[in-house]
């Protein structure tokens, strides 16, 4: 029995390597665009653990006896969903949105196991610091925040940036172990059933 993560995301996979376990690997192909326009009037709660749920069961039927976790992050700002940033200027362009703000990082999780399912969506404050202009560029311009929902990491170079969090810092960096560890036990498992030994 193993944990299989549906996510290419390498902070996800850092977060249960440093926890002890060795996920299996398996990205799942799933339209995103399509599915967050389709879910345009649903909360922005409900829309992240959506694509969760959709990454977690694209995968989930070759894996029949294991866990499977989907994941999703998006950053509210402002009321506004923002994902992935993809380029050096957009990401100095949502910088300059959030700089000295406060917003709200939505981590959708999708937990299965046979028949058994959770769904559910975390939510942790960020507090985002005055950066420099000059910082903002450089940072944008190390390719780290390209590719992380609300163009930051709070594990490496972005921590600079970060003046305070309230909730689970696992969650901002992509996945929730407190959640992840409930999830398990309503499924009758337990966590060091899964580390390396």
């Amino acid at each position: 029995m193993r944990i299989v993560l549906a996510s290419s995301s390498p902070s996800r996979r850092m977060i249960l390597s440093s926890a002890g376990v060795d996920p299996l690997i398996r990205p799942a192909d799933v339209d995103e665009d399509a599915l967050l326009t389709s879910l345009a009037e649903a909360p922005p709660a409900e829309r992240v653990a959506a694509l969760a749920e959709a990454k977690a069961q694209a995968v989930a039927g070759d894996f029949p006896g294991d866990v499977v976790i989907g994941g999703d992050s998006m950053l509210l700002l402002d009321g506004r969903l923002q994902g992935k940033p993809h380029t050096p200027e957009r990401t100095i362009g949502r910088w300059r949105e959030q700089a000295g703000k406060k917003a709200e990082l939505l981590t959708g999780h999708c937990v299965l196991f046979g028949e058994q399912k959770v769904v559910e969506t975390t939510s942790t404050l960020v507090y985002f610091a005055q950066a420099s202009e000059a910082d903002i560029a450089a940072y944008a311009h190390s390719g780290e925040p390209l590719q992380c929902a609300g163009a930051f990491t709070l594990e490496a170079l972005g921590g600079w940036f970060i003046d305070r969090i309230e909730g689970d810092p696992s969650s901002v960096i992509g996945l929730s172990l407190p959640l992840v560890r409930r999830a398990l036990y309503s499924f009758g498992l337990n966590v060091n059933d899964f580390w390396n030994r």
